[in-house]
């Protein structure tokens, strides 16, 4: 399967499961805590390389234990760290509570602030040699907008995916092949403008995802709504996005057209939310296939 490049965060996680939520100053005893590994970069790339796409990972990590703990998680996954760079900084580490089938996430970036353009230029070649780039907003912005002009100079497809979500200026908008926001992201993007109106304006590269409404996206034609797939029980939403983006990515470079894409990656998504952990939950392509909705006309390759 032919190369992704991810760009982003590369950070620890560490979730608490809690049946009830601490006010200002109150002490609460928890459920349970692990440790996972996480970023929205590093989860998106697991996603993708679960899928049997042939992966790379850019991003910074501490010299600290973490890091190299992070590194060897990614190997393990068959990435290629070449373009994981370590820092005098900490590792970039997130804090989530999950409360009633449901996620809350305090992110401390740490090392993965301390990516460069100068980092970026450094791994050129490897991102010369992918058909895609996929890149979220938990690093600096300006390494963001470098890679979106260095891609759209180069003619490489790039996925943004904006969360956390930020401002985007207008013309990155249109260097971008695709921007993938949830309907927050959306509001802070385009605020106060009609969705249907904006989707319209951005045909076949906006794709703003819904919840249980699924995704919304428009054709060329007209507004275009993928539903999502229903499953019997919620375990862990952490990481569905990512999961979405990872396995989007993946049908793109396997030749699937814009819906069955979507369709794919929401299936991927659904399975995702039915296991705990944002990296453990991502399924592999062999559980896609047992999937009872998958479609073989999808022809996704192992």
């Amino acid at each position: 399967m032919n190369k992704i490049t991810v760009i982003g965060s590369i950070s620890t996680d560490l979730v608490v499961e809690t049946s009830q939520l601490p006010k200002i100053g109150e002490t609460i005893e928890g459920d349970a805590m692990t440790m996972s590994f996480g970023g929205k970069g590093a989860n998106q790339a697991v996603a993708a390389a679960r899928l049997d796409a042939n992966v790379a990972m850019v991003g910074t990590v501490g010299l600290d234990d973490f890091g190299g703990q992070l590194i060897a998680n990614l190997e393990s996954n068959r990435i290629l760290t070449e373009g994981v760079k370590r820092v005098t900084h900490s590792s970039g580490t997130a804090i989530i509570q999950l409360y009633n089938n449901d996620n809350s996430i305090i992110y401390v970036p740490g090392a993965n602030n301390a990516i460069t353009t100068a980092d970026i230029d450094a791994v050129s070649e490897t991102l010369l040699s992918s058909e895609l780039v996929l890149i979220q907003n938990e690093i600096p912005q300006a390494v963001v907008e470098y890679v979106i002009e260095f891609c759209h100079q180069h003619k490489i497809q790039i996925v943004l995916n904006p969360a956390p979500a930020r401002p985007i200026k207008a013309e990155h908008l249109e260097m971008l092949d695709y921007l993938t926001p949830n309907e927050t992201e959306y509001e802070v993007i385009f605020p106060g403008q009609v969705m249907s109106e904006t989707l319209a304006a951005y045909p076949n590269k906006l794709i703003v995802t819904h919840g249980a409404e699924g995704v919304y996206y428009h054709d060329g034609t007209q507004v275009v709504n993928v539903a999502g797939y229903k499953v019997e029980q919620v375990v862990d939403t952490t990481g569905a996005g990512d999961c979405f983006n990872g396995a989007l990515s993946t049908a793109i470079v396997s030749g699937l057209n814009l819906k069955a894409a979507i369709q794919f990656a929401n299936l991927a998504a659904s399975i995702s939310i039915q296991k705990l952990g944002a990296q453990t939950g991502s399924p592999s392509l062999a559980e896609i296939k047992d999937s009872e909705h998958y479609e073989t006309k999808w022809d996704i390759e192992q």
